[in-house]
């Protein structure tokens, strides 16, 4: 029994010790997701940049110019989701912040779960709904439970995402209070972050914050006159019941976020125990500021990424100082969506018209009464999603791929409608062009019948309040993807990359198994 006891304290100690000794694994990854980032507008503007932030990124890692996600209808947590599974939506479970809750008959965040309770918040999340393992579990299994993963973003969904089934814990910011929140499914809270709460919470600093232009309006490059003439100025009112959710879509909530960090790697030593490799994960925004009262928000974008660059530089000092960006593996990637949606002004008479959820749902309500007989059909709508009363369907004895095909028909002839689909057709679909809608759907949570608007079109939630408006446009952009670190080369990929590579080439650089689900090779960096 004692050799046995030996042997097993023995091998723990070997596997400890090829750990710490290894000198082609880093001691710290640092995962970096930045909501609706662009390619593009990173080139635009890098003369504007420090030398510290995107331009080291740039001039000592590798650069993927052209993520490609495949899918349509992606968002902030959905897009992350790939980028830490490898995954495709139709196989990671995650296909939209919200998704349609059968136990409940509405729709719910896409991580809710009831049985945990909130720290900081009555939110109740945890990744029990996403599917596969992601780049953090796999982390925290290579290291036999030994490394730590913490994860921070102003995000709930995309902050525990990030840190995934094995993270030691997740914050996010409340969106009623402005504390930084987490759930009891994580049982690390890191006591910096809790005497933040209370020494210095967001409520007590947003009177005092202002986000004007960081640089002269003359150094903004390809602004209309107008633009040069005054500088924004937007402040966080505490009356507005909205102000939290103002801040943390701007780009001042990324300086909370970096401070943050920073106190993490001071205060926890992450990084610095060199007995297995830990993992810190952050959540940035580059979106843009739709509280813009004009509607046109380019210069508030372009200020944006100049302020992003300086946070960059600031972690990635903060690293250096604590950790050691030798010793380090950072990368950085965008969700993969861009909505730029605004109503154009009636002057320029582009195409366009208004699409009532309320009225059409009741029409199609109606027509399916007149066919079937009276009876409520129609269940809720979401982002284009129609779902059916499956529970009234069965009690009629009706099969529900013939009333989805029937209410299919009806709705794709409605002015604003270009097509619609039952989850059916997209599920049993071989077409080429049909395998974008295919990967992007969860036939556990999605609609019956899946509606495509036409772009110029706005579409009206008056089911809910307050309502949901949806300006229908066609954003196709280059998103970027940046890896630094020991052994990454500097290298510029201008070929697309499909976006499920992204964590097999983040593995295969760490020496870690791939995520459970990953759907591509690594991308070799050559």
């Amino acid at each position: 029994m004692n050799r046995l006891i030996t042997s097993v304290i023995c091998s723990l100690v070997g596997i400890n010790t090829m750990l710490a000794v290894d000198p082609s694994r880093p001691r710290l990854v640092v995962g970096i997701m930045v909501d609706q980032l662009r390619t593009d507008y990173i080139e635009y503007l890098q003369n504007l940049f420090g030398e510290k932030g995107f331009r080291r990124l740039m001039k000592d890692g590798a650069f993927l110019k052209d993520v490609d996600f495949k899918v349509p209808g992606l968002d902030k947590v959905s897009g992350t989701a790939m980028i830490y599974t490898g995954a495709y939506p139709r196989m990671n479970g995650i296909s939209a912040a919200t998704v349609y809750d059968p136990t409940r008959q509405d729709m719910s965040p896409a991580l809710n779960d009831p049985s945990i309770i909130g720290n900081f918040t009555s939110e109740t999340y945890s990744p029990a709904n996403l599917r596969l393992s992601t780049l953090s579990d796999e982390v925290a299994i290579d290291g036999a439970g030994l490394g730590w993963v913490y994860s921070i973003a102003p995000d709930p969904q995309q902050s525990i995402i990030m840190a995934g089934h094995a993270g030691n814990s997740a914050f996010w910011i409340n969106d009623n209070t402005g504390r930084w929140a987490t759930s009891t499914y994580y049982k690390d809270t890191p006591a910096g972050l809790s005497q933040r709460n209370y020494s210095e919470p967001l409520s007590s600093r947003l009177d005092t914050m202002q986000w004007k232009p960081l640089l002269p309006l003359a150094r903004y490059p390809g602004l209309p006159a107008h633009k040069r003439q005054f500088e924004f100025r937007h402040t966080f009112p505490k009356a507005d019941r909205n102000v939290f959710r103002m801040y943390t879509s701007s780009p001042l909530v990324n300086t909370e976020v970096t401070d943050v960090a920073v106190m993490y790697l001071k205060d926890l030593h992450i990084g610095q125990r060199g007995d297995a490799i830990d993992m810190l994960n952050i959540g940035y925004t580059a979106a843009p500021y739709k509280y813009v009262k004009d509607g046109d928000y380019r210069l508030e974008l372009e200020d944006s990424y100049i302020r992003l660059d300086a946070q960059l530089s600031r972690l990635f000092e903060a690293i250096d100082k604590y950790v050691g960006l030798d010793n380090t593996l950072i990368y950085l990637a965008s969700t993969g969506y861009y909505d730029d949606s605004v109503q154009d002004d009636d002057r320029y008479r582009l195409p366009s018209g208004t699409f009532s959820v309320k009225r059409a749902m009741s029409l199609l309500n109606s027509y399916l009464a007149a066919r079937y007989g009276n009876g409520d059909y129609v269940d809720t709508y979401s982002r284009g999603h129609v779902y059916l009363d499956r529970k009234k369907i069965e009690d009629k004895k009706l099969n529900i791929d013939e009333v989805a095909a029937a209410a299919r028909d009806f709705l794709v002839k409605m002015s604003g409608v270009s097509d619609a689909f039952t989850m059916g057709d997209i599920m049993a679909s071989s077409v080429p062009s049909m395998e974008g809608l295919r990967l992007a759907s969860d036939p556990k949570t999605g609609g019956d019948v899946i509606l495509h608007f036409n772009p110029g079109w706005t579409v009206v939630d008056d089911t809910r309040f307050p309502n949901d408006i949806q300006v229908i446009r066609s954003a196709m952009v280059q998103t970027p993807f940046f890896m630094m670190g020991p052994s990454v080369p500097n290298v510029t990929v201008s070929t697309p990359v499909d976006a499920t590579a992204i964590a097999p080439t983040v593995s295969r650089v760490l020496r870690i198994r791939s995520p459970n689900g990953t759907m591509s090779k690594p991308v070799l960096l050559e």
